[in-house]
């Protein structure tokens, strides 16, 4: 029988780093008005207004501009088979499950392509007017002694990269790390950091300031790395303190500050710990025993962290942010449930309830604070895409090519709308006004309003 423990809850206001911008309370405000959102953020945090108004048409990482799923855009089609319109459709060259990235115009993916059994590694710039091919780079050329047996379901670029100051920032894990300029694919720097995968790569990076930040989960040894995002040198490296017997994770840090202090929360095999970025050291963990594999980045709503902890039997557990340290195992864990627990998917909030969903297909809806379930229900298919939301609408794609969008409703499962990609994808999509952009096996797809 799955559990569901409820623990003690208070906790203090605290913000998410994105893009060097502290937002307030951010899942509450993104939850009610997107004019509320932006005179929060410009009074709070000091921000220059079109900074926060051009988040509506960039894409710049993993689960968007706030890192979590959420958009501010407008005009988002929920479907395009009767209301809907396919703006471009274009081949894609390579082969990958990364998530497509968006700014300034340029949609940027990475990925590889396999030729007399050697494998290269590239990114790519499409014109997100036309869906033009801007141009192609080729980043790493691994030794074939470096390129090992993957999990069937993975590929050997399912990292996204990172968009940030006119750089792409892509990750290709054991394979490598480079920084290339948004506007021409040249490379500026490169960096290989070794270790031993099982079942190729997965996590992707987490940009904090100047430095580029990620797990180097591996079959031993496993370890987060921070590199210096000028130049590629490795700023430091800290060891991951952790019993479970297997050590390879795949899962991207999210970047939160919380009481004026930035830790970087990265979930792991049997552990998840908030690091400091400028140092590496380990300011808190909470322990969940055997979890491995742990693929679903982490989400924060008022002051706690939500994430899932990994095979065989996952876990979603709520985390309160104090500013508490050390071990906080029995202190901090506000609930945790193994009921429909995802493997793959991160979670999301929206509407100030929480939607998780599992690898087979079940949709969970609860409260966030007290972890109680609202109803959970069959949505499907199979998944391993994250799920983005735009206002109270919340989209979820499904392995086989099925996007469904399902109205934030505590109440029961409301699907809005569905359409069918008729094309295998593991890659989650991109949110910009009047536009949903989709990564599937054999195309990259422009969605718009007619």
């Amino acid at each position: 029988m799955a559990s569901l423990v409820s623990r003690s809850q208070n906790g203090l206001p605290f913000s998410i780093k994105c893009d060097k911008i502290d937002i307030v309370h951010l899942s509450i405000i993104m939850s009610t008005h997107k004019t509320l959102f932006l005179l929060c953020a410009l009074g709070l945090a000091g921000t220059p207004f079109l900074s926060l108004k051009a988040s509506e048409n960039r894409w710049p990482a993993f689960r968007g501009p706030d890192r979590q799923g959420h958009s501010l855009a407008t005009n988002v089609p929920i479907e395009w088979e009767t209301k809907g319109k396919i703006g471009w459709k274009v081949p894609l060259s390579l082969s990958g499950w990364a998530s497509p990235v968006v700014d300034q115009g340029h949609v940027i993916v990475s990925g590889s392509r396999e030729e007399a059994g050697s494998i290269t590694l590239h990114v790519a710039s499409y014109r997100l007017a036309d869906g033009t091919l801007e141009w192609e780079t080729k980043v790493f050329e691994p030794d074939p002694q470096a390129i090992k047996a993957r999990h069937s379901k993975n590929s050997h670029s399912s990292c996204t990269p990172i968009l940030a100051n006119e750089k792409i920032y892509a990750h290709f894990g054991h394979f490598g790390t480079c920084a290339l300029d948004l506007n021409n694919g040249k490379v500026l720097w490169s960096r290989v950091v070794a270790y031993q995968p099982v079942h190729g790569n997965g996590g992707s990076p987490a940009l904090v300031d100047d430095r580029l930040i990620f797990s180097a989960d591996g079959a031993s040894g496993p370890a987060i790395y921070a590199l210096n995002a000028g130049n590629g040198e490795i700023l430091w490296k800290t060891d991951r303190q952790t019993d479970a017997k297997k050590t390879f994770s795949f899962s991207t840090p999210l970047s939160v500050q919380v009481k004026d202090q930035t830790q970087v929360i990265s979930p792991g095999s049997g552990m998840v710990g908030a690091y400091d970025p400028s140092d590496g050291s380990l300011l808190w963990r909470v322990d969940y025993g055997e979890g491995y594999s742990v693929i679903p980045r982490p989400i924060l709503h008022e002051n706690h962290v939500f994430i899932g902890t990994g095979y065989d039997r996952p876990k979603v557990m709520a985390i309160r942010l104090d500013g508490a340290t050390g071990n906080l195992t029995q202190s901090h864990v506000a609930w945790e449930t193994s009921r429909s627990a995802p493997n793959t998917p991160s979670l999301i909030v929206a509407e100030n309830v929480l939607f998780y969903l599992s690898d087979g297909g079940i949709l969970t809806c609860a409260d966030p604070i007290s972890g109680k379930v609202h109803w959970s229900e069959r949505l499907g298919g199979n998944y391993s895409a994250s799920p983005v939301s735009v206002g109270s609408s919340v989209y979820f794609i499904s392995e086989e090519g099925k996007v469904s969008v399902v109205h934030a409703n505590p109440e029961k499962l409301e699907i809005l709308a569905q359409s069918e990609l008729g094309e295998r994808t593991l890659a989650s999509p991109a949110m910009l006004d009047g536009t949903l952009l989709i990564r599937s096996a054999d195309h990259l797809w422009k969605m718009i309003q007619p």
